[in-house]
């Protein structure tokens, strides 16, 4: 497959995936100081969706080459952030508000790596 394609897939996901995220950024805007909870639950909720999407192509016999770089690296990538979640965390800590920055560092990661296990036993049990 030409990397044209694959290039092209991952920019078009990208932009999916961004633009997701910045509509739900607006649903559930953060004001400075405060947890950024739609960043949180999207970064969770973007680690359910991969997992979800990794145990399906590992049960594929033959993906389409396309698939993993669309959803995968495009959609999901551009709509989970690690840079807005980095960033976010040290406006709190600016605030003043220490604890809720390591509680929102914290819960985020746990969250994003719980929800790739769920998506994946997800899939698990659906597919018996």
């Amino acid at each position: 497959m030409k990397d044209g394609r694959i290039l092209a897939a991952v920019a078009l996901g990208g932009v999916i995936g961004a633009e997701a995220r910045y509509g739900l950024t607006r649903l559930l805007p953060a004001t400075p100081g405060e947890v950024p909870w739609a960043v949180l639950l999207i970064n969770v909720f973007g680690g359910l969706l991969m997992g979800v999407l990794m145990a399906l192509l590992g049960r594929s016999a033959a993906p389409n080459p396309l698939v993993r770089p669309f959803f995968g690296v495009g959609i999901l990538g551009g709509f989970t952030t690690f840079s807005a979640y980095s960033t976010d965390a040290v406006q709190l800590i600016e605030a003043g508000r220490t604890l809720a920055a390591v509680g929102y560092l914290g819960l985020t990661l746990a969250g994003a790596l719980l929800g790739v296990v769920v998506g994946t036993a997800l899939v698990s049990r659906v597919a018996r």
